[in-house]
């Protein structure tokens, strides 16, 4: 049910994100990743630091002292905020923040809130000694420590481990199959060719070079998961009325969903076909007042290829097992009529969660993706998951974003 509180009362006003690893921001820390992604993010908005009065740092979990706890960052930057909060649960960070942040300007504590975040994850896996972690501060030891452990996992533990269950499960129940899983790749692939800044611009992808790619676990080959970077990213917020005095088109909150998994008994397995996606979209579009067709183009978490799948069956876009077809007819890719992750999406684009995604819908509902901008995009749908059910990468959260650049 709608309410109609929530829609076009917010505005993205600036985003900023950094080069990646195969640039010139290898072997930056986090906080200063981040701290550059704010500081291109407030000058996007056509704002001074001492305009931010409200800062959200966005990660992924919580046991990776002190970067979860302190207010570093913001410090290195000279901000001086009327808050600053932490938020978490994986994947759809950035979500979460831009929930958090709407709050408080409802409420009036602040005039400009920057979400942000900062992950040097190729370098950490590229270290001389070995990798160390998405922040260098234990990597697995500490998740170990932190519940995974416990349950009876060891350093097997792992994204594609864990969503290799996904796969599979859809394969037996739908026959899903690997061509199917290729055309996501090559849809992401030929986007990113269309982008500078993604850390797979220069490198074409075929069908053969997809199915000769080696196992990381099966059915996941490597060009199936997403890729590692360094990179910051940041977004600022603030109410509708400030964000029209910008010098920069306000991109509108329109609505805002979300789901979890935990509402259902986990154990039965019915969550490997599916994520919470149809309960969060549901709330986001009610909210927008708009349907899943209405939307111009898809910024969408894809984590793994099968990510996409799940988006297209569980959103209604396409039946279960269907989704294949509709990614063939190739309404994905550039020139299609559904395009998805114009940016390159996490699997050849870049990774920092679901800060890339908003980042590139803000940018294409503003005209400014060069090549590889959609035609008339007015309104964008993103998406973020994450979360654990048995450990952290069984995705059980889920987040659903409608942005516009028009008022209702």
């Amino acid at each position: 049910m709608s309410t109609r509180e929530f829609r076009d009362k917010f505005a993205i006003v600036g985003v900023g994100m950094t080069p990646t690893a195969r640039t010139h921001a290898r072997g930056m820390s986090a906080m200063r990743l981040e701290a550059w992604a704010a500081k291109l993010a407030i000058e996007d908005a056509g704002l001074a630091r001492e305009d931010i009065d409200g800062v959200v740092h966005a990660m992924m979990a919580s046991p990776h002292p002190p970067l979860q706890w302190t207010d570093t960052y913001s410090r290195m930057l000279g901000l001086r905020p009327n808050f600053y909060l932490t938020v978490a649960r994986g994947g759809q960070a950035a979500h979460n923040g831009l929930l958090l942040a709407t709050h408080y300007l409802r409420l009036g504590l602040a005039k400009y809130v920057i979400v942000s975040c900062g992950l040097p994850g190729w370098s950490a896996s590229h270290a001389p000694e070995g990798p160390v972690g998405m922040l260098g501060t234990g990597g697995w030891r500490g998740q170990l420590g932190f519940g995974i452990g416990p349950l009876g996992f060891n350093a097997a533990a792992g994204g594609g481990s864990s969503h290799g269950f996904y796969v599979s499960r859809h394969m037996h129940e739908y026959g899903t199959t690997a061509e199917d899983l290729a055309e996501v790749a090559l849809s992401a692939r030929e986007w990113a060719n269309l982008n500078p800044e993604a850390r797979f611009h220069d490198r074409k992808l075929t069908r053969e070079d997809y199915l000769a790619s080696d196992y990381v676990i099966e059915p996941l080959r490597k060009m199936d998961c997403c890729i590692e970077s360094d990179l910051g990213a940041a977004i600022v917020v603030t109410t509708a009325d400030r964000a029209r005095s910008g010098p920069k088109p306000p991109v509108y909150l329109k609505g805002l969903g979300f789901g979890d998994q935990a509402r259902k008994q986990w154990w039965d397995k019915s969550n490997y076909t599916q994520v919470d996606g149809a309960f969060a979209a549901k709330q986001a579009f009610a909210e927008a007042g708009e349907n899943i067709w209405s939307i111009d183009v898809a910024e969408l978490y894809d984590c793994f290829t099968m990510e996409i799948i799940f988006y297209l069956e569980d959103y209604g876009y396409c039946k279960k097992g269907e989704a294949g077809e509709f990614l063939r007819s190739g309404a994905t890719r550039p020139g299609g009529s559904f395009p998805i992750n114009t940016h390159g999406g996490l699997l050849s684009g870049m990774y920092l969660f679901d800060f890339p995604n908003v980042v590139e819908a803000t940018r294409q509902l503003r005209g400014e993706a060069g090549d590889r901008q959609v035609p008339n995009a007015h309104l964008a749908l993103t998406n973020g998951h994450g979360g654990e059910m048995v450990e952290p990468f069984m995705c059980s959260s889920h987040a659903t974003m409608i942005l516009g650049n028009e008022l209702s």
